[in-house]
């Protein structure tokens, strides 16, 4: 059974949302945040990426930095342009980009949870970005960002949600990037909490360093009743979408020209105009100026798992023709958000950057689910969940 948690939320005044709400911390670097957060002295990027408040070049894991994200958090909750709830609460969080609406439940969830697997998992954590997280997390004595979970669909949450967006909602605000944001709070959490018991598991959707680092600050204050709990929007399978994630590789063995040979009499590749594969099973390539289509062999392995396109992807080109049998850490491989398009990709090869991109069809949230469920984890990479959910709008303090 799942748990969920009201909580005080440290929240933004309405007049002060939509300058203080950002983008999440892992999805800029720090030169891009500095420049979002340019002007901006409301932005909570001061506090998620706080090494933008110091001279450049100072390393984003200094002891410094971490201190500023303390301090600027601290002033944040003492200031005028925040409220802390007078009672625990629980919310509706409904994102709209380009029509399509992503509607789910804000709350917190517990780390025991976590621990024992009821919150299941689908991909590794990296330890650095572990250690960087819990840090953050226990030196401002907050889970500043929620993460993003799913769950299968349930009628009554489905209801609660209904009727709480009949009434005002605390936000109602468009981000740059176009998405809207909407915000209501529930008037009887009890209900959801209730409900949320009769759910046997939840899925780590996007977020998977987050709640590591909440199960490590949890471990390190030990006796802490509230940090067992941190903050997450949980949104009902029907409701998902997830993108594409697409692959660079930057150096080939031997030339582009050589590479797309080799392909071709391995592979049998056949030239397209639409670079965005529409079947399981197909990915689209390009090198040489020009994009190819093929279809990946069919897996080895018997697991769920191995049937995924980027498992495949990874078992008949990157491992044996690149030689890239990690691509977590392998220098050779990047991988690039759906929601840039493949002009992205184009770009970066055109440019001499990269030498080959791979586009892909996207991993579906029935595989992560299976995957999941059979205690499998999926290739790093496999999933690009849009829209993002932005940061500084509810804030979980223990």
């Amino acid at each position: 059974m799942a748990h969920i948690h009201t909580f005080r939320a440290l929240r933004p005044v309405p007049g002060k949302a939509a300058e203080v709400a950002c983008v999440p911390y892992d999805v800029i670097n720090t030169a891009e945040a500095r420049q979002l957060a340019h002007g901006k002295p409301s932005s909570f990027l001061h506090i998620i990426r706080p090494e933008i408040d110091l001279p450049e070049g100072v390393d984003e894991h200094d002891d410094l930095v971490y201190a500023t994200g303390a301090d600027n958090l601290s002033a944040f909750a003492s200031g005028n342009d925040s409220l802390q709830e007078a009672l625990p609460s629980l919310y509706v969080y409904r994102l709209i980009m380009a029509g399509r609406a992503q509607t789910g439940i804000f709350g917190c969830v517990s780390v025991d949870d976590y621990d024992n697997d009821v919150i299941l998992k689908h991909e590794l954590t990296r330890p650095v970005k572990e250690d960087d997280r819990t840090r953050h997390i226990l030196e401002q004595r907050a889970h500043a960002e929620p993460v993003m979970l799913t769950f299968k669909d349930h009628p009554g949450v489905a209801r609660v949600i209904s009727a709480t967006m009949e009434m005002e909602p605390l936000y109602d605000l468009t981000a740059d990037d176009g998405v809207r944001h909407t915000i209501w709070r529930v008037l009887q959490p009890g209900a959801l909490v209730d409900m949320f018991v009769e759910i046997d598991h939840l899925y780590v959707a996007d977020g998977h360093h987050r709640c590591k680092a909440a199960s490590r600050a949890a471990a390190g204050l030990a006796g802490e009743h509230e940090v067992r709990f941190f903050p997450a929007v949980l949104f009902p399978m029907g409701d998902m979408a997830i993108l594409a994630y697409n692959r660079l590789i930057f150096r080939l063995p031997g030339s582009p020209g050589t590479f797309l040979g080799r392909l071709q009499e391995r592979f049998g590749l056949t030239p397209v105009s639409d670079p965005v594969p529409q079947h399981r099973g197909d990915i689209c390539l390009y090198l040489d100026g020009a994009w190819y289509g093929m279809t990946l062999p069919e897996a080895k392995g018997p697991e769920v798992v191995d049937r995924l396109d980027v498992s495949r992807l990874s078992e008949h080109i990157l491992e044996p023709l690149l030689g890239i049998t990690d691509p977590r850490t392998d220098a050779n491989i990047d991988f690039v958000g759906g929601i840039r398009g493949t002009a992205e990709l184009e770009k970066r090869v055109d440019s001499g950057e990269a030498q080959m991109a791979i586009s892909m069809v996207a991993t579906s949230i029935e595989e992560l689910v299976q995957v999941s469920d059979a205690g499998l984890l999926m290739p790093p990479k496999s999933t690009w969940f849009e829209p993002k959910l932005r940061s500084g709008l509810l804030i979980h303090l223990f």
